[in-house]
């Protein structure tokens, strides 16, 4: 169990260090099937949505059904992940999405309610399946991120890992709407969504392989449910570098994010079709784990806030680019920087999130992450879609670039210790 306390470690950088430990190398395989899994479902889903309705808006519902539930349940959530064992609470959530993933399969099947493919109604079921696997996920985040570092011998594997986490993380990320793309133009809706089971069964099977840890120590009383939530959120927003690096992350996820708007533009703009589409989703995952696996064997250290800064300018300024472009190959390259740009993001925060919270409070501030940033993307995909039914397709992209390009001036303006921040060899250095 790692302690409290960061340690700096006088030890040769190793950037293979966390992948040597048998459990970890569990995780990272079961995340990575989970990870595959939901990509292509999420991709399934949207192309299969979209080509029912032609309606830009039915897509940002769709990150609406998930996002809502999660965000409901989270801080409680947080609480429970600090409460009882994490491994208990993962491997309840995965199998409520493996249900979740077969009553897909079930309703595109021929033999279930895919006759109704045709027919409006058949969305409502397909919302209720994305609503319940938003409660699901809402619970897995906090309990999987503060389980994490439980795998790890001591605090100096957990760069190390985080980076490892990451990069694995967008390499399936790449797979998944690669492999999706295909299988919708090859199988099928009702066979891709079957393949999207069978993923998620291996990787509960891979999960439970990991032996399970006990709850790290508690310092003083334990408290109650009310306040354990407001002491998760009383460190957070207690805290400027967390706060600011959170906050960064969610606005520009909120306001830049193009992925919820490419079915849209594979199938209308570009006119690329569903392989095209994979293609385009998978573009800024490429971008994400080539410079996850540089920061891999290079980790950041000097100038780590500023260089967080203008990467997610970098983003926004590669999202306007991406909205104004009529060529495939330009807009795969610029979705490709933004994935670049977005994991210096993604590590950078974890590390912070990872080095400053105690080992007991990590479900709850995991929770609040959650919160801020994993539920920003379906908000933002909501807000995407809503943009677009108002402005257009391409002006609410350009919209959302813009706005993250505000929200670096205004962070870098406020966040003085954020533009201050240096990585030493294994913390944030403020």
């Amino acid at each position: 169990m790692l302690p409290s306390d960061p340690v700096t470690s006088s030890a040769p950088h190793d950037p293979y260090a966390a992948l040597r430990l048998p459990d970890f190398r569990r995780l990272v395989s079961a995340r990575t099937l989970l990870t595959v899994a939901t990509r292509v479902q999420g991709l399934v889903v949207s192309w299969q949505i979209f080509k029912l309705t032609n309606n830009p808006l039915a897509l940002g519902l769709i990150g609406l059904s998930e996002a809502v539930p999660s965000i409901v349940v989270s801080l409680y959530a947080g609480y429970v992940a600090d409460s009882m064992r994490r491994k208990n609470i993962v491997v309840a959530a995965m199998a409520v999405l493996l249900l979740c993933a077969a009553a897909l399969a079930g309703f595109a099947s021929p033999y279930g309610i895919g006759f109704l493919a045709k027919d409006s109604l058949y969305t409502i079921p397909l919302y209720g399946v994305i609503f319940v696997s938003g409660i699901a996920r809402g619970f897995m985040g906090p309990a999987l991120f503060s389980f994490m570092p439980q795998l790890l011998p001591d605090r100096a594997f957990l760069p190390n890992a985080i980076t490892w986490n990451s990069t694995t993380y967008q390499g399936s990320s790449v797979l998944g709407p690669a492999i999706g793309g295909y299988l919708i133009a090859h199988l099928g809706v009702a066979n891709s969504y079957v393949v999207t089971t069978v993923l998620l069964g291996l990787a509960l099977f891979q999960f439970a392989r990991i032996a399970g840890r006990p709850l790290p120590p508690t310092e003083g009383e334990r408290l109650n449910l009310k306040d354990s939530v407001l002491s998760g959120l009383r460190f957070i927003f207690s805290n400027q570098l967390v706060l600011a690096a959170l906050s960064l992350d969610m606005f520009a996820v909120l306001f830049g994010g193009a992925v919820a708007l490419l079915p849209v533009f594979a199938a209308d703009i570009l006119k690329v079709g569903p392989t095209g589409f994979g293609h385009l989703e998978a573009a800024p995952a490429v971008g994400s784990v080539l410079m996850a696996v540089f920061l891999t064997y290079f980790p950041l250290r000097r100038h780590a806030g500023r260089k967080l800064l203008w990467a997610v300018a970098g983003f926004g300024a590669a999202t306007i680019g991406f909205a104004l472009s009529k060529n495939f190959y330009l807009s795969l390259g610029l979705l490709f920087l933004t994935g670049v740009f977005d994991s210096v993001s993604v590590i950078v925060r974890s590390t912070l999130i990872h080095t400053f919270t105690p080992e007991y409070m990590k479900g709850r501030v995991s929770a609040v992450n959650n919160i801020f940033i994993g539920s920003s993307n379906e908000i933002g995909a909501f807000e995407s879609g809503v943009a677009a039914r108002l402005m257009g397709t391409v002006r609410s992209v350009v919209f959302g670039g813009v706005m993250t390009l505000l929200v670096v001036a205004v962070t870098a303006w406020r966040a003085d210790k954020l533009r201050e921040l240096e990585m030493g060899k294994n913390q944030p250095v403020a």
